[in-house]
């Protein structure tokens, strides 16, 4: 039973992942907007934002329904688990900081540039390096 646990999670993981790399790249293209771009390319990008965000939640949900049932149910411990929670739970807020700034494009008030979209656009990236080396090397 643990091995489809383990395999959901991973899904949901990947699944959430997937949103979580592709929405702040949809901000990316809505920041480079110019006031002389056609209306038509805001409203399909806030749209396609939308209901990428929207989709990403459940998967985040997903994601730890079965990672704590791996942590709970199967007594997985160690400083390196710990580690792990802290960094996921900083995933789960960076997930609902993009939902503001989503709401920032839909109300016109978002006054980042592209260029710190770009850079935002790499955390989850960079934390969900630090994750797999904490789990699967386990170095503490």
């Amino acid at each position: 039973m643990m091995l489809w646990i383990k395999a959901l999670h991973v899904f949901f993981v990947v699944s959430w992942f997937a949103g979580l790399f592709y929405l702040p790249r949809i901000f990316v293209n809505l920041a480079m907007l110019t006031p002389a771009s056609p209306p038509a390319e805001r409203e399909r990008l806030l749209l396609m934002a939308g209901k990428l965000y929207r989709f990403s939640g459940p998967l985040m949900i997903g994601t730890f329904v079965f990672g704590l049932w791996l942590w709970l149910g199967y007594g997985i411990s160690g400083g390196w688990m710990h580690a792990k929670l802290v960094l996921v739970l900083l995933l789960a807020a960076y997930h609902g900081y993009c939902g503001r700034l989503l709401k920032q494009f839909r109300a016109g008030t978002s006054t980042r540039s592209h260029v710190w979209f770009r850079f935002f656009n790499e955390a989850p990236a960079l934390l969900l390096l630090v994750i797999v080396i904490l789990v699967v090397v386990k170095p503490f």
